[in-house]
């Protein structure tokens, strides 16, 4: 299924809706396309471009400020898929201090390992297992959860993602 980004009428990413939905948007005038996905959408009398990235018409307040959520995906996409204790291909999540010793399951605390490493530190921290971690752990940007999300960001969201297509601080 093809999906749409969704902007607010300041270019804040809102959400990812479906491109159907995105074309729905703007056909009833509540939002304008941006860009365009190279697909179409015919009826009987109208062919529409398959919006890609929309921008709506009017403001809307958000009320929260978005988090991306925890997740093997987004720590891989973070770590751009690299140990980071040795930066070999990474296949493993480690959490830096052992939830068996009460460290937590956050974003500050998880980082991608390769299987080797991952042995080799085991229940020790990076101190005591000689090891040392190649960047510090951080929680995403605001808007990363459009990274985390989608397995793959199209080449025409990333304009209007300002930097946010990247998961790293």
């Amino acid at each position: 299924m093809q999906r749409a980004l969704v902007l607010n009428a300041s270019y804040e990413p809102l959400s990812i809706v479906s491109s159907r939905r995105a074309a729905c948007l703007v056909l009833a005038d509540k939002a304008d396309a941006l860009a365009d996905d190279g697909h179409e959408f015919r009826s009987a009398t109208l062919v529409i471009a398959s919006p890609s990235v929309i921008r709506l018409r009017y403001m809307v307040k958000v009320p929260y400020r978005r988090a991306a959520a925890l997740s093997r995906r987004g720590v891989f996409a973070r770590d751009d898929y690299r140990c980071q204790y040795c930066g070999a291909h990474a296949d493993s999540i480690d959490h830096v201090l052992p939830r068996s010793r009460g460290g937590p399951h956050t974003w500050e605390n998880v980082a991608a390992a390769c299987r080797r490493c991952n042995l080799a530190k085991r229940d020790r921290t990076p101190d005591e297992a000689g090891m040392r971690l190649a960047r510090p752990c951080t929680a995403p940007r605001s808007s990363a959860w459009v990274v985390v999300s989608v397995s793959r960001v199209p080449d025409t969201w990333r304009p209007y993602l300002a930097g946010s297509h990247s998961l790293a601080s």
